[in-house]
């Protein structure tokens, strides 16, 4: 049976139709299948005169649920672009970075063709990104309903103007304040929208949802992270009449008068990312994010019998015993165990008693 992969890139840049070119010439040189929907096959017909080796076309050759995996040439918008389109058939994302920092992406431009070969031989992994179901409620009526796989935006939609909005956490008010909006994420988007807003960067596996507000007028308006179970809220209050707009992977977009409410829940329908390597998070922040690690000297050397060796410390000179935790409540004594006449308990002069006295008779 023939392995199909489906190639999406942002054809409006002449990188990316370079790119997609390449890669269905790899892809076929490689026994598989390429697949292209039929816009950006025209748009690179158009473009390059044709392609040297044959395509099917999604929707007239083969279905979105025939294709084992989508390749996806361009950066985290167009990996949110392509989301769209496969999570209601489960098919995983393997994004080729063609943008700036590329969170979601994989693998980079210049390693399109050992990407394509990791295909070939599959080996590659999937991991499955939770995502969030978004209702947006004004005057009890159910007026919208999107998902996102990153955050869902609540802004002003003026920029003269702050939104007052409250929030709560299932079904209980948390604060109310004033801000340009506030940012519902999941772990995925803690490094997008939410970390931009001061949020914290929630590692993949971890399960939580994450509120982050953005410009807040309060003392307590600080990120929160809170159960995925839980059922997040943020009104739009009418002290004001400021309108907002909700904004989901900064792709949909609802208006919001005051007096809106949306909510937040876990999806039930995840998002699959296609993984090629096992780097630990922790890498790929670095990677990312250029971060400086310049001096780490990494974990201690273990031991042959798997005991981490301890250092012997040097010889130090012995300045008394250690107390009891009781021995200085004890009536009549100091905190030396000496008695306040200046003889310790088996009747010895105290040292330092002389000089006391003396300075007392002086």
């Amino acid at each position: 049976m023939s392995r199909r992969v489906l190639v999406l890139a942002h054809t409006g840049r002449e990188e990316s139709m370079i790119a997609a070119r390449e890669a269905c010439a790899q892809l076929h040189g490689s026994g598989l299948v390429p697949v292209m929907s039929p816009q950006q096959q025209h748009d690179l017909d158009v473009h390059f005169g044709g392609l040297d080796h044959p395509t099917e076309l999604l929707g007239t050759d083969v279905e979105l649920a025939d294709v084992e995996l989508v390749m996806v040439l361009g950066g985290d918008g167009t990996i949110l672009r392509a989301a769209e389109l496969v999570r209601e058939v489960d098919v995983p994302l393997l994004g080729v970075n063609l943008g700036h920092v590329g969170f979601l992406a994989e693998s980079e431009r210049a390693d399109l063709a050992q990407t394509v070969q990791w295909i070939a031989s599959r080996s590659y992994s999937v991991e499955v990104r939770m995502t969030i179901d978004v209702t947006v409620w004004v005057q009890g009526h159910k007026v919208a309903h999107s998902w996102a796989l990153n955050e869902a935006a609540i802004e002003k939609a003026s920029r003269e103007r702050m939104i007052e909005v409250v929030t709560e956490v299932d079904g209980k008010p948390l604060t109310s304040f004033g801000c340009d909006g506030v940012v519902l994420a999941t772990p995925t988007g803690s490094t997008a929208y939410a970390f931009s807003a001061g949020g914290p960067v929630v590692w993949p596996e971890v399960e939580a949802l994450l509120i982050a507000p953005i410009s807040a007028h309060a003392l307590f308006a600080r990120p929160l992270v809170v159960s995925p179970h839980s059922r997040l809220a943020v009104e739009i209050l009418n002290r004001t009449d400021a309108q907002g707009v909700l904004w989901c992977d900064g792709r949909r977009c609802v208006d919001l008068p005051p007096g809106a409410r949306v909510e937040v829940t876990r999806s039930a329908r995840p998002v699959r990312l296609a993984r090629i390597s096992a780097t630990p998070f922790s890498a790929r922040l670095v990677r990312k994010f250029e971060l400086p690690i310049h001096g780490w000297r990494g974990p201690a050397p273990v031991g042959t019998n798997g005991a981490i060796p301890v250092p012997e410390l040097p010889a130090q000179p012995w300045t008394g015993r250690s107390l009891g935790p009781l021995e200085s409540f004890e009536a009549g004594t100091d905190e030396a165990g000496t008695d306040e006449a200046g003889t310790d308990e088996a009747g010895t002069r105290k040292p330092g008693a002389d000089e006391a006295e003396r300075g007392t008779a002086e």
